[in-house]
């Protein structure tokens, strides 16, 4: 077995890596770029390197100084993790080149199925069912129609080269195709250095259902069961979860074992995932993942096995000492993705510092977690921050975990994903297991989000408790204050899930009268530590996390973080972003890929102006109505800040 290893990643899956090769004492070796020196994976590794920038291709994506890294430090083996360059063939010879181990599949075996034309033509072979579709080498837009007409749309459009949903698109009809490709393209290259693409058929209303394999280099192979990972936005996975609750017996048999004669078929070896659209009772071959995937825990927690140590001793040579008479699903477990990401905005990356969190612990949970409080977020990586993991007896007893767990999940500081979790969690669809990949597209976001008034009376708490010096340990909120001697009330004004909220407060004798939307409350407010704030009424007692901001407070309640502004600190912070003009501002910060507009140019409503990526999404920044572009302020290349004016408009 090995003594050290590198890994070449950054945030929960590195650390979750280092987690293994500790418990096997294996000394680990971090990578970081400049902007992750003080990061969660760097802090827990046995030695750690810098290597490069904040640009993942100056740094992550550098194979040359992982590789020099690597042999400086004594490593034996390399883990890629996944994302970045996990299932590049190029990484996984060069690390074999230089006499190291390569924990992950022969680089001719990742470029084989990397490939996703090449593996469906495997499959094809193989005998596993393939959806119809074009994989020509003509990459056209007049092309790709033709073939678009032949199969029929909807189609989707889909990177050769890699998969995650980079490179992604619907197409629903002809007039859509060329921008369509042309916004794929760019974004597969982006993201893969290959624009290359492929079109299906779109199945309507299917499932993500995947199969996790194990092979050792003897050619014994095992399959552990399925994932389903139906529950997607943006063709990003969200909720994962093992068994299906759709999967009978016979269907595991036969996925499993098409699994298997495909991955033997390509010469595999170590962990990896097929994975299949599953429609009615048929199920249809879609890719093969060559390493880890990120919803490696719930196979784990069903199964008892630690995947990556399985990664470990396949690499080093040894024997899978596992047979499909020894694999056993036991229980039901579900992993929730939490991303910095605003679902309110169309799932938007976001940035910031992390200022409280506090993951959810007990029975039938696990945390894989990359960040911690005071923690920074950038815009320059894949904006997932941490995994819940829960598992219990039965699939109804692992839902209700699942909603227990995220309603005591508090994260503030940068805005994330985890209301859209718990909404998730709590609809019906998901409840009764009776969903498709279209659920978030045609629920989210619900109609009827009732706003619980609560969270201004812990805002007002907020603003009473006076804060003092933190730099020499103390508690911000621990001081009661606000009044003042002759003082009769303090006053607030807030603004909230649309609505204005008068707040009147009066010293009381035992608290505060607080007076919120004509009902008078008699409430006294007290700490339960740093970021928590408690509220007590008559016999009532409520426990919110809170953090101040620069536009109000954030305040995080059963499961879901609310954002109360002082309107005075909204006026300051718009007037600043749109820059007293007619701008169009960066939603977030972000890349320019893409400048589509030159000043004097005269556009009509919902026209591309820019586009820009960050963490590996794009978002075209369009004009909001007709007229001409009197300034474009950023070049192709450029880092903008969010709230940034990207172009200046002027109606005519």
């Amino acid at each position: 077995m090995f003594s050290k290893v590198l890994v070449a990643n950054r945030g929960e899956i590195a650390v979750r890596i280092m987690q293994t090769c500790r418990e096997m004492g294996i000394g680990t070796v971090a990578v970081y770029s400049e902007v992750d020196a003080s990061s969660l994976h760097v802090q827990r590794a046995d030695e750690a390197y810098c290597i490069g920038p904040a640009p993942a291709l100056q740094s992550y994506l550098c194979i040359d100084e992982i590789l020099r890294v690597a042999v400086e430090s004594g490593a034996q083996a390399v883990h890629p993790g996944y994302g970045f360059l996990a299932e590049n063939a190029d990484f996984a010879r060069a690390v074999t080149d230089a006499g190291l181990a390569w924990i992950g599949p022969p680089a001719r075996v990742i470029a084989l199925l990397g490939d996703k034309v090449a593996s469906k033509r495997l499959a094809e072979e193989t005998g596993v069912p393939v959806i119809p579709g074009y994989y020509g080498e003509e990459q056209s837009a007049a092309r790709l129609q033709v073939e678009a007409g032949r199969i029929g749309y909807p189609v989707m459009l889909k990177a050769a080269a890699g998969g995650g949903g980079k490179g992604m698109r619907v197409v629903d009809s002809p007039a859509q195709m060329e921008g369509a490709v042309d916004g794929a393209q760019r974004e597969a290259h982006s993201a893969f250095g290959d624009s290359r693409l492929f079109l299906e058929r779109l199945l309507m209303h299917p499932r993500h259902i995947e199969i996790q394999v194990l092979l050792d280099a003897r050619g014994h192979g095992i399959y552990l069961g399925e994932r389903e990972c139906t529950i997607q936005r943006r063709h990003q996975k969200v909720l994962e979860e093992s068994p299906s609750p759709v999967v009978t017996e016979q269907i595991r048999t036969d996925m499993g074992e098409a699994a298997l004669r495909l991955a033997r078929a390509a010469g595999y070896t170590n962990a990896g995932t097929v994975e299949f659209l599953f429609a009615g009772d048929r199920f249809y071959f879609l890719e093969v993942n060559t390493r880890l995937q990120v919803e490696h825990p719930v196979t784990e927690m069903v199964t008892g096995l630690d995947l990556v140590r399985h990664q470990l001793e396949i690499a080093a040579g040894e024997p899978l000492r596992l047979s499909q008479l020894n694999v056993s699903l036991r229980g039901h477990a579900i992993e929730a993705r939490l991303y910095a990401e605003d679902p309110d905005h169309n799932f938007l990356p976001a940035t910031g510092r992390i200022s409280v969190y506090r993951p959810p612990t007990g029975p039938g949970i696990r945390n894989d977690v990359g960040v911690y409080a005071g923690g920074e977020i950038t815009p320059y990586y894949d904006p997932i921050l941490a995994k819940l993991i829960v598992h219990a007896e039965t699939r109804a007893d692992a839902v209700e975990r699942l909603t227990r767990a995220l309603a005591r999940y508090p994260i503030l500081g940068v805005t994330t994903n985890l209301g859209f979790l718990s909404w998730v969690a709590g609809t019906p669809a998901f409840g009764s297991g009776r969903m498709d990949t279209q659920l978030v597209e045609r629920e989210w976001p619900p109609r009827d989000r009732s706003f619980p008034p609560e969270v201004i009376l812990a805002a007002v708490g907020v603003d009473l408790l006076e804060p003092v010096s933190t730099k020499a340990g103390g508690n911000p909120w621990a001081v009661e204050s606000g009044w003042r001697s002759g003082a009769s009330a303090r006053r607030f004004r807030y603004e909230a899930a649309g609505q204005e909220w008068d707040v009147t407060a009066c010293r009381a004798t035992n608290g505060w009268e607080v007076t919120l939307g004509g009902q008078s409350h008699l409430v006294h407010f007290g700490t339960g530590g740093p970021g928590v704030i408690v509220v007590r009424e008559g016999p009532r007692v409520l426990e919110f996390s809170a953090a101040r901001s620069d536009t109000g407070t954030s305040v995080f309640y059963n499961g879901t973080v609310y954002d109360v502004r002082r309107p005075q600190a909204i006026a300051g912070t718009e007037s600043a972003a749109h820059g007293g003009g007619a701008g169009l501002s960066a939603p977030m910060p972000g890349t320019v890929v893409k400048v589509a507009v030159a000043p004097g140019q005269r556009v009509e409503a919902h026209e591309p102006l820019v586009v820009l990526e960050a963490m590996k999404m794009e978002h075209v920044v369009a004009a909001p109505h007709a007229g001409v572009v009197d300034a474009v302020m950023f070049n192709v290349g450029d880092l903008v800040p969010a709230g940034a004016p990207v172009v200046r408009m002027s109606e005519g």
